[in-house]
């Protein structure tokens, strides 16, 4: 027998190719709860075929945090534990069974690993905590786009993390972004000390080529008294840097990644960058340089920023053709080999490797005479 009541509450709008495989996935729950905003396919329909409570609204203006709101509101008063869950996202099965495990009366939330549309068997996932599931009363959503959950509770806030409980986002890859940035700019122009929405919106601008906008507020982000996370100050540097690149500034980049690398220097994604910076300039002493300090890092620290190409095969890679053309060769071999194992069905990896051994015997086969 369940020792909670468990709902998982959702938002949609177009989700008809989801919505058997989400239903399969969050099956598990008693009950759940779906605001649509606006299919026009058959959304609706399927999720009620399905056995989900279905309320039909609009949201206007558009915003997720009142959207995600109304969904709530539907929850019954009774339920235990909420958990908030888009239509894209898929829990492993038995995650019930491992929320109720892990909870417990004073908890006030759960955290729990969730993996950022998962690449292929082999290849490295964006993976970081979350913490959708949370008491039933004392939570509203709160920003119009990357919106979070604000307690206002009266008892402590007490969180669990639950290291073996996974969820995936597995979404459509033709679905659009555009309304993120105008939500992004109504969030920071809502919420202007707001340091994680200056960051969201800086990086945005670059994502959408306005790097001037994108300079000036990460810059602006930089100064802002609570942006002290380190991991997320260098973020925005090497964001900077990357806008830098895009204007066709190799030397402020190149300035902007050392930053990003003193900053935090216990992540990999600053000297991937500058790898990268150097393989494009032909500076082959700078990017051997930076795929050497990368690689000696070891440990992922799981947050949000993580990048998965820096913990695949391209720092490697990188690495190899930097020492093969400042004449390394038996380095250049190592790193290849490595950056095989991470791919091994990369076939340009496969020949650079075969290449590099080659030159290999050919230096040995030259010392040896």
């Amino acid at each position: 027998m369940s020792k909670y009541k468990v709902c998982v509450y959702a938002i949609s709008k177009n989700e008809s190719q989801f919505v058997d495989r989400w239903m399969d996935a969050v099956g598990e729950a008693d009950l759940v709860v779906v605001v649509d905003t606006g299919s026009t396919d058959d959304t609706v329909e399927k999720l009620r075929a399905r056995g989900a409570l279905v309320f039909e609204e609009k949201i206007q203006p558009w915003r997720f945090d009142e959207a995600r709101n109304r969904s709530m509101d539907h929850v019954p008063e009774d339920v235990d534990i909420c958990v908030c869950n888009d239509i894209d996202e898929v829990f492993a099965p038995g995650w019930r069974e491992k929320l109720e495990q892990a909870w417990k009366p004073q908890y006030t939330r759960a955290r729990y690993w969730y993996a950022w549309a998962p690449a292929e068997v082999g290849k490295p996932v964006k993976r970081f905590p979350t913490e959708k599931m949370h008491r039933r009363h004392g939570f509203r959503w709160v920003h119009p786009v990357h919106e979070v959950l604000e307690y206002s509770g009266t008892d402590p806030e007490e969180s669990v993390f639950i290291d073996d409980l996974f969820l995936d986002h597995l979404p459509d890859p033709h679905k659009s972004r555009g309304q993120y940035l105008p939500l992004l700019e109504l969030s920071a122009q809502e919420n202007p000390d707001d340091d994680r929405t200056m960051f969201w919106l800086g990086r945005e601008y670059i994502f959408y080529g306005k790097n001037d906008d994108g300079i000036r507020t990460l810059e602006h982000h930089l100064t802002m008294p609570s942006a002290v996370w380190p991991e997320e100050r260098s973020a925005s540097m090497r964001f900077i840097a990357r806008a830098y690149r895009a204007k066709q500034e190799p030397g402020e980049a190149e300035r902007w990644l050392l930053r990003a690398a003193a900053e935090c220097p216990g992540i990999r994604e600053p000297w991937l960058e500058l790898a990268q910076l150097g393989y494009d300039r032909s500076d082959w002493n700078t990017s051997f340089y930076a795929a050497c300090r990368g690689i000696a890092i070891t440990q992922s620290t799981n947050s949000y920023l993580v990048e998965p190409a820096a913990w695949g095969y391209l720092l490697y890679d990188l690495g190899a053709i930097a020492a093969y053309q400042l004449g390394l060769y038996a380095t250049a071999a190592e790193f290849a080999t490595n950056a095989c194992v991470l791919d091994p069905e990369n076939e340009r990896l496969t020949n650079n490797l075969r290449i590099i051994t080659e030159k290999c015997r050919e230096v040995g086969g030259l010392a040896q005479a």
